[in-house]
């Protein structure tokens, strides 16, 4: 019971934190969802780096490096890439968003295409993206309720509880909820992984160093990249399609417009690669936990952090781990509730009923927080697949979205809207149809080198996207009538 009423008080601490964040705040649109635009580098930095620490990273992370050994150090490295291109995208995104006050990701397109309807794709994208990545962090409360109570709280429960949670402080206090949650998160959960991974490899093997070695006796080739499968032309195309992925995720990007200028990011983009090397100690957790709580397969990976977590600690220490990993879900749950509902509300109900106003569109996200959360409860309760799987699919689906934001950035008109949906809808396709089939891109085109076979079929995907819209770009793209006045010859005539 010791750790139930641990886990207790960390719910409890976020929902009072979540609640009273609306203090003193006039909750319209703009301040329920992107905070009024004041927020500081503190804030934007959890909201943005802080997001990495998700129960992807808390269960995820150590379940791959568990599971899979050397392909768990993708999560490593493509954050710390994205963490370099912000420098350059989001101020450029920041600039824009507030000049024309946008309030969402789907906002940013339709301003720079000038097209509502493109605004509701990228809008119901996004969403459809951030299912699984909700599902994701609902799963991995879930897990780690269940299993830091010892079991006397279940997992449908534990979720349950937890949704309801997020659920009311996002409704009352939208995004300040969030961004006051997060610092709560974040303090908790890096105490808790710099704990664990530097005491749990020293407990067992002497050091991370005798850790590692009996790893590799036990296991020759797990700290290595195989030749085939996630090989290093899956590890590096994966690498790359998270990384711009990135800020793809609509909840991540709409994020980047809460910030009070833009030196916030160039100052963030310094430091938030360093933050990033907290995940080795996610990682040496997990590399322990292969020779001290074996056996642990498939989805069952994800439960090694915990696992050896109970079978060292005390209760009251296993309640503290469980506290912080149900924060993991929470905040970054919130975000995806909010900003799904956001876009919904802004940029597909609005897109049907124009003369919806700011004050109506806001209500309805507040009441379609809700909705969303019940639907993400259905798919949590009746979904299989591992954390990382459902992350990768999300990912697969919000990088469609990146072609057409950086041809948006040019100085000129690169990509028309009709070639911007027209590449979305073929990448998302793509991704679709073979994710669902199981496909991978060996399967389709056995007769390629196997480093082409073992792409990521979201950078294949992203491929096609591009070239389709450049395609139908240069097909719909209207004629210039400087061009043809030059080309006449009276244009000319008179020169030399």
């Amino acid at each position: 019971m010791t750790a139930i009423a641990v886990i207790l008080v960390f719910l409890a601490v976020s929902l009072l934190l979540g609640l009273r964040a609306r203090r003193g705040k006039d909750m319209n649109l703009e301040e329920w969802s992107v905070g009024g635009r004041g927020f500081g580098s503190v804030f934007v930095f959890l909201l943005l780096a802080g997001e990495i620490y998700t129960t992807f990273t808390f269960l995820g992370a150590s379940g791959w490096a568990y599971g899979k050994g050397a392909p768990a150090y993708y999560i490593l490295c493509y954050a710390s890439l994205a963490y370099v291109l912000s420098y350059w995208l989001l101020p450029a995104v920041w600039r824009y968003a507030k000049a024309h006050r946008l309030i969402s990701q789907s906002d940013f397109f339709v301003a720079k295409f000038e097209s509502p309807l493109l605004g509701a794709l990228v809008a119901l994208v996004g969403v459809v993206a951030m299912v699984p990545y909700l599902v994701l962090q609902l799963k991995g409360l879930g897990i780690i309720v269940s299993v830091a109570s010892y079991g006397h709280i279940s997992s449908h429960w534990a979720v349950i509880i937890g949704t309801v949670a997020l659920t009311v402080y996002v409704t009352i206090s939208g995004i300040h909820g969030s961004a006051w949650t997060a610092v709560f998160k974040d303090v908790a959960i890096l105490a808790v992984v710099l704990v664990l991974g530097i005491y749990l490899p020293v407990h067992y093997f002497g050091g991370v160093g005798d850790m590692f070695r009996a790893v590799d006796k036990a296991d020759p080739g797990l700290l290595t990249l195989p030749s085939s499968g996630m090989s290093p032309s899956w590890f590096a195309s994966t690498v790359l399609l998270s990384a711009v992925g990135f800020y793809m995720w609509p909840h991540t990007f709409s994020a980047s417009y809460t910030a009070q200028n833009e030196r916030v990011f160039r100052r963030n983009a310094i430091f938030m690669p360093l933050y990033q090397l907290i995940l080795l100690f996610v990682f040496f957790v997990g590399f322990t936990a292969i020779l001290v709580v074996p056996g642990l397969h498939g989805a069952d990976a994800d439960l090694a952090l915990l696992r050896i977590t109970t079978a060292t600690f005390p209760p009251w220490v296993v309640g503290i781990v469980g506290g912080a990993g149900l924060l993991t879900a929470l905040v970054p749950g919130s975000l995806l509730l909010m900003t799904s509902a956001t876009c919904l509300a802004k940029n597909v109900y609005r897109l049907a009923r124009p003369d919806t106003t700011d004050t109506q569109v806001g209500r309805l996200a507040q009441l379609l927080v809700p909705a969303l959360a019940l639907i993400a409860l259905y798919f949590t309760f009746n979904g299989g697949s591992s954390l990382v799987s459902l992350l990768l699919m999300g990912y697969s689906l919000v990088t469609q979205l990146f072609p057409a934001l950086v041809a948006s950035l040019a100085g000129r008109r690169l990509v028309t809207k009709q070639g911007a949906a027209a590449g979305i809808f073929v990448g998302v396709t793509t991704v679709a149809v073979v994710t669902l089939s199981g496909a991978t891109v060996g399967d389709l085109l056995p007769a390629l080198p196997q480093a082409v076979k073992d792409l990521n079929v979201g950078i294949v995907a992203l491929l096609l996207n591009v070239v389709v819209m450049m395609a139908v770009s240069a097909v719909t793209r209207a004629p210039d009538p400087t061009a043809d006045v030059a080309a006449r010859p009276e244009a000319t005539a008179g020169t030399g």
